[in-house]
């Protein structure tokens, strides 16, 4: 199936039809098939020996730098490993991580996987075919190197763009996330590997974030994370959901009785397993609030899951019986996937060069053309002298830090360790992945003067600038898991050196390769802005082919990007500033109140802040130029489905995305995406489109369940969320239901 895909990925580098990969994207694992998996699971279960029911339930981390005994020899250096129960025929647990390709983990194993650009990034694509690809690349690079478990699917809302691992998630909104996440997931599992979903729930910050204890209420976080994940799990099916570091409302996340019980297992009806985060159990009680699988049990205070379970399930029949459940759960999400019924084996052949040009094709998708004025791009090939400056640009493109790390062939072109301490200390780096974008900007101008500084001081850059015809100035802004940022300006200068160089040259180019939204102090003084995100491995060549038009920009802001941090809801990052973090950005002692109140923005996070505070962004949500115009016309909707029609107005093959929107509610002005869809179009064409709408984004939630209100519904078609159409009024029955 994956070759098809990539033989439709071929096609074209810088158009390609989404219809040519839909006939292949498909649920992997259904609802049915879960429910099937879990007949069979429990009477695998009936056969289990006491001893061997808390087999499964813990793992360890099989790194030779993490402390905690000898590793198991069947175990592969990664995230984890779990012995599995071999007279039954179940396989041990080979995890690692993946988001955005087989983790690296410092080059532990020698090997190499490809590198596909940041969640983030492929939330700009919107785009649920190219998703699905990714996802299927992935796995099947998992699969062959021995891994059964990828720890991939991040689908936490960008509650704060400041937030560390902004760059590992998918966007904003919970219709995007979760439909995006979904068919990822999806497309991982079509390899017969589990795939979780993580990290479940509200995990929203790094700093402090194994005590930080998040405020909300139900129903905001009903119809904005818990959303998103609800979407992600209904498309995807993941064997496995990740529980996170956080408190939610004073319970820890990997013990909370309502995430995990209530929410997850009885109101969705979850028949998979829940895995810990590394290091995230609190002890042996998470069990009975929901926690199936203790993993990296050597970062936690004591391994709970192991002979303290055994022995309350035996002098407990309730105990035991939830250990029973437990296993049944670890085994249906096996089971579903396949990992049972087709063992992995390490050594698989992997198809190197199509896996590449999916990485490719996912960063020229997600780059986002935020300023052109006077049309400054596309570059010709015949322009004049070029000074590239700053970000590494002559080495190669940056990426996000800690477990997410993924390196090709080689390992990082540059390596810049945050400090020089601790065993971990290469783990939390900032590192680029090969391949310059330098070398392929002088690739496509064999014949002319491209230039490099490395823009260590403006004044060198600004005096080379003066006599160029045009710069390109690539601005970094590196975020990590384990850290905050604590704002939005970029560091060590740049906004300094970007002013001083457009100053000397208003020709330049600033193409950002950045985790999320930055201030742009130097907005009005340069020509044209690029945003890259963390490109992967094809990012060099994906960016040089939209600075020279063989690729039309077609990615849209996933993210809003604010005018200043006084727009977001909170000042700073609850404990960002009164703290020196340490490693995994915490403050000293767990025994600090930390909390972050999200009932103060609830279920309106992003555009959806905005619209209510009545703010307009630097850049909405949704935003994107191309080098051809569009327009979007004639809405219809019966609150189901809306239909509209695309039409490309300019000269150049490109894609764009219809977006619908409710903004009203019985004249109650809200916003909330509706629905999506990417489309490319030749210069001329039209295409009609017909979406459906989710109800549950027309409801509210509350203690019955959801609940649509009678009454007259506006929806409009945008062009992002702040620049929108007529609005289209139709009536609504109301109705209630539950999960």
């Amino acid at each position: 199936m994956f070759r098809s895909i990539v033989t439709s990925l071929l096609a074209g580098s810088a158009i390609v039809s989404s219809a040519a990969w839909a006939q292949d994207r498909q649920q992997s694992v259904s609802a049915s098939d879960m429910a099937a998996a879990q007949e069979r699971a429990e009477s695998i279960v009936a056969q289990m020996e006491p001893e061997e029911k808390v087999r499964l339930t813990m793992g360890i981390m099989p790194l030779p730098i993490v402390p905690g005994g000898e590793i198991p020899e069947a175990a592969i250096p990664a995230a984890g490993f779990v012995p599995g129960v071999e007279r039954l025929g179940i396989p041990d647990l080979t995890e690692t991580d993946g988001p955005l390709g087989v983790a690296y983990v410092m080059g532990l194993r020698g090997d190499y996987a490809t590198a596909m650009p940041a969640g983030i990034a492929m939330g700009a694509t919107f785009n649920r075919d190219l998703a699905y690809a990714q996802g299927t690349a992935i796995g099947a690079e998992a699969r062959a190197k021995g891994f059964n478990v990828l720890l991939a699917g991040g689908a936490n809302l960008a509650r704060d763009p400041r937030n560390g691992r902004t760059f590992e998630y998918i966007s904003e909104d919970p219709l995007l996330t979760g439909q995006l996440i979904g068919w990822n997931i999806a497309g991982v599992q079509s390899n017969e590997i589990v795939s979780t979903i993580k990290h479940f729930a509200l995990n929203g910050q790094e700093t402090g974030r194994k005590f930080v204890d998040v405020l909300i209420d139900d129903a905001a976080a009903r119809e904005s994370d818990l959303l998103a994940f609800q979407i992600g799990i209904e498309i995807g099916q993941p064997g496995s959901v990740m529980c996170a570091y956080n408190r939610v409302n004073s319970e820890q996340g990997c013990a909370s009785e309502y995430l995990l019980n209530q929410v997850l297992k009885e109101d969705w009806g979850y028949r998979g397993w829940v895995m810990s985060d590394w290091g995230a159990v609190p002890g042996l009680y998470a069990a009975w609030n929901g926690l199936d699988q203790q993993s990296g049990s050597q970062l936690d205070p004591d391994t709970f899951f192991d002979e303290d379970l055994l022995l309350a399930a035996q002098a407990d029949p309730a105990h035991m019986a939830r250990l029973d459940d437990m296993n049944a759960r670890v085994l249906t999400g096996l089971i579903a996937a396949g990992v049972l019924d087709n063992p992995v084996t390490p050594g698989g052949e992997i198809d190197w060069e199509a896996h590449a040009r999916v990485a490719q094709q996912a960063a020229e998708q997600s780059i986002v053309l935020l300023r052109n004025e006077n049309d400054a791009l596309p570059l010709a090939r015949d322009a004049g002298s070029i000074l590239v400056v700053g970000g590494y640009a002559d080495s190669g493109v940056l990426s996000g830090g800690g477990s997410s790390q993924v390196h090709g062939e080689g390992g990082p072109a540059i390596l810049r360790p945050l400090s020089n301490t601790g065993a971990f200390s290469v783990f939390i780096s900032e590192q680029y992945q090969r391949g310059a974008p330098l070398n392929s900007i002088r690739a496509r101008k064999p014949e002319g003067t491209v230039r490099f500084r490395p823009g260590r001081y403006a004044s060198d850059a600004a005096a080379l600038a003066a006599q160029t015809d045009v710069v390109i100035v690539f601005a970094t802004q590196w975020m990590t898991e384990g850290l905050d940022v604590s704002d939005l300006g970029l560091p060590d200068g740049q906004d300094q050196m970007i002013a001083e160089i457009a100053a000397a040259n208003p020709n330049t180019i600033v193409v950002l390769e950045t985790g999320g939204p930055v201030d742009m102090p130097w907005l009005d003084d340069v020509a044209a802005v690029v945003e890259a995100w963390y490109p992967g491995q094809g990012g060099a060549e994906a960016i040089a082919g939209v600075l020279f038009g063989e690729v039309n920009p077609s990615g849209r802001l996933p993210i809003t990007f604010p005018r200043d941090a006084s727009q977001l809801p909170r000042e700073n990052i609850p404990g960002m500033l009164e703290y020196d973090p340490d490693f995994g950005g915490n403050p000293p002692s767990p025994d600090s109140k930390l909390y972050t109140d999200y009932n103060v923005e609830g279920s309106d996070l992003g555009y959806r802040w905005n619209a209510r505070q009545n703010q307009e962004a630097l850049f909405p949500f949704g935003y994107g130029l191309s080098y051809t115009s569009f327009a979007s016309s004639g809405l219809t909707t019966d609150g189901s489905t809306a239909t509209f029609t695309l039409t490309n107005n300019g000269e150049r093959a490109g894609a764009t995305v219809g977006q619908v929107y409710l903004v009203s509610r019985n004249d109650e002005n809200l916003q909330r995406l509706v629905g999506f869809e990417r489309v490319e179009l030749e210069p001329g064409e039209s295409q009609t489109v017909t979406v459906d709408i989710d109800p549950r984004l027309l409801a509210e939630w509350n203690e019955t369940g959801w609940t649509i209100f009678d009454g007259d519904y506006g929806f409009a078609l945008g062009e992002d969320a702040e620049r929108l159409g007529p609005v289209v009024k139709v009536a609504v029955q109301g109705r209630s239901w539950e999960d």
